[in-house]
């Protein structure tokens, strides 16, 4: 039988919350990611919706959901899209239902997007959204990070340089920043975020039931 106080902790529910890492390539947001999904139980990698072409290795409803471009623009005109954008004559996008249920039943939902996407979720769902910019020391380590990788040419680097620069621009638009030039301190400053948010008083639906039946 279920006691007063374990009653009144079952009205204690969490709503999940978004949690947006951007940086840019080379300074280490993949790495974090996986990290933190590995060691996170409560959390859940959000699924884009795509218009490219499924790869071989990938499974339709794992790595994307992959759609036609009328099916894609429907859902966006739809407003079933929390934030899509055009790369490389491919649409991407963020499917609105899968993280609304997620959300809704305490669960985090981990989005790795640029500054472009961010701007978007922060539109649709302010409150939801905590977010992160992953900064390189300097852009000569970023540059060394991307050399020592050996997976593009010269003239790629230089052109992923050159978007770094504009993403790091971005850096002000985030509510954290932190400065990657230690993964293993970087990743427990990343965990220590998202623990303190999971206990901001607004995500925690039921705190005054639960504060008001206690001091009876």
């Amino acid at each position: 039988m279920l006691s007063d106080i374990d009653m009144m902790q079952d009205t204690m529910i969490r709503r999940g919350l978004m949690l947006v890492l951007s940086s840019p390539s080379g300074a280490g947001k993949s790495t974090i990611c996986r990290h933190l999904l590995d060691s996170d139980r409560n959390l859940q990698l959000s699924v884009s919706a795509t218009t490219r072409t499924k790869r071989g290795s990938e499974i339709d409803g794992v790595h994307y959901q992959f759609t036609s471009e009328r099916q894609f623009h429907a859902m966006r005109d739809r407003g079933d899209l929390l934030e899509w954008a055009e790369v490389h004559s491919n649409f991407y996008g963020t499917p609105r239902d899968p993280v609304e249920e997620a959300l809704s039943k305490g669960q985090d939902v981990l989005f790795d997007i640029d500054w472009q996407g961010t701007l978007q979720l922060k539109k649709a769902a302010r409150k939801d959204v905590v977010s992160i910019f992953i900064l390189p020391p300097s852009i000569a380590e970023l540059r060394s990070r991307l050399v020592r990788r050996a997976e593009d040419a010269e003239d790629v680097i230089a052109r992923r340089l050159e978007n770094a620069r504009i993403e790091i621009s971005h850096w002000d638009e985030y509510d954290y920043v932190i400065i990657n030039d230690d993964l293993e301190k970087a990743f427990g400053a990343v965990s220590a975020i998202v623990e303190a948010e999971r206990h901001k008083r607004e995500r925690v639906i039921g705190a005054r039931a639960f504060v008001d039946g206690m001091l009876k």
